[in-house]
This record gives C-alpha cells, sequence and structure tokens, in this order.
C-alpha cells in the first residue's frame, strides 16, 4: 500500500499541485490544499488509521494548537484541515513525511535557537494577518503518549498580535485513546525504525477532535491563552 501510494498516488498529486492550479477553489479550499490534504488521508490508511473529526475546524485565519504523540501527528491533522506548521528543522530531511511537509507550507524552526523563534513567531504573524492558518505544539515536543506536557505561551504570541482565534485540537489514536503510547517514539527509536514500526501495527481509528475555540476577544494574554487551550 504505501509503494502504491508513492509510485502511483503521489505522481497525480504533483501533476494536480502546480502554479497554473494553486488559486483554483474547491469547496472552499485550494486545489492544492484538497489534494494534500486527500493524500494525507491516504498515508494515515496505509498505516492502518481510520480517520475521524470530531467537531468542526475554524474556516481563514486561525491558531490551530495540539498534544504532540509523533511524527504523525501533522499528517493526522492535514488530513481535516490544511494549515502551515510549526515543526523541527530535522523534519524537512526525513523520508517522505519531510516532503509533504515542505510542500505543505511547514515553517521549520531550530530548537533552542532563540534567533529561529524569532523568526517563527515573524513568519506566522505574516500568514495568520494573511488569512491563512497555522498549526503550532506547543508542548514543544512529543512526551512519549502518557502525559501533556506544559504550553509555552511565547508562541502564542502570534495570535494575539494578529488578533484571531485559537482552536485547541486533540490526537487520539486508538479506542479511547488507548494507542498514544504504540504510537509515539520508544526510547532511543529513530524515525525509520517509528515509521516502520507503525506500518506494521494493527488497524485502529484515529480521532481528530476540534474543540471548543477560543475568540479573539476573550484572549487576555498569551499565558491566559495557553492555560485555556491545555
Amino acid at each position: 500500500m504505501l509503494l502504491w501510494h508513492v509510485l502511483i498516488d503521489l505522481p497525480l498529486v504533483l501533476l494536480l499541485v502546480t502554479p497554473l492550479t494553486k488559486d483554483l477553489m474547491v469547496g472552499g479550499e485550494t486545489l492544492e490544499q484538497r489534494v494534500i490534504r486527500g493524500w494525507s488521508n491516504g498515508l494515515m490508511r496505509v498505516f492502518g488509521f481510520r480517520m475521524r473529526r470530531v467537531g468542526t475546524p475554524l474556516p481563514g485565519a486561525a491558531m490551530f494548537v495540539a498534544n504532540h504523540v509523533s511524527w504523525i501527528d501533522i499528517t493526522a491533522l492535514h488530513s481535516q484541515r490544511m494549515m502551515g506548521f510549526v515543526a523541527k528543522r530535522e523534519i524537512r530531511s526525513w523520508p517522505l513525511v519531510g516532503w509533504m511537509a515542505t510542500r505543505a507550507q511547514t515553517i521549520f524552526h531550530s530548537r533552542g535557537s532563540t534567533e529561529s523563534l524569532g523568526g517563527v513567531l515573524h513568519e506566522m504573524l505574516a500568514r495568520l494577518r494573511n488569512g491563512q492558518a497555522v498549526g503550532v505544539f506547543p508542548e514543544g515536543g512529543a512526551r512519549g503518549g502518557g502525559e501533556l506536557g506544559p504550553f509555552h505561551a511565547r508562541i502564542f504570541l502570534a495570535a494575539v498580535e494578529a488578533g484571531v482565534p485559537v482552536q485547541p485540537v486533540a490526537l487520539c489514536y486508538g479506542e479511547h485513546c488507548s494507542a498514544q503510547k504504540v504510537v509515539a517514539f520508544r526510547p532511543g527509536e529513530s524515525f525509520v525504525g517509528n515509521f516502520l514500526r507503525l506500518l506494521g501495527e494493527p488497524a485502529r481509528v484515529g480521532e481528530v477532535h476540534f474543540l471548543e475555540p477560543i475568540p479573539p476577544a476573550e484572549i487576555e494574554g498569551r499565558r491566559r491563552i495557553a492555560e485555556l487551550a491545555r
């Protein structure tokens, strides 16, 4: 299934995603967004996930914030709603996933770099003011699937400055979130190791819960947003 998705479906995506078609609208989103979202949903099926959406994602300019379980989180979110994600720079070099992340206008960030974070916030603000959606993992990294870490407040500054709503998103793998630790990286596990292991896992449900948005009128600073979103 993976070979088919890469060798057959991917070339079809490339044929449809061109400068000539990037402004074509299909059902309220561009053709490029629709095609990449469809391909992402197909990739989730390759890994055995039958995606289920709960709630409604906000249209237009919005910041989506989600819990971080594994690399597959971005693909799961893109299967339901296109957004330019903030992700660690290493993802750019990952096979297949890195290419799709780049095509989906991911904003790459060097962890621990104040200069990089400043550039990321500037790019997020520009996109939000331009009517686009951005997505972040405010925990700052995957937590192994066993806990929800603190949300870093600084990343919410772009939403405050742009005056856009923040929509929390809960990612749940398996019935009643029973497979969070299965999907997460094991201690010392590489991306390739996790990628191959998930290919061998049995089929299960994957849920993307779009929760109650936090309107900009109710925002009382980035720390309060981080608390509410968490």
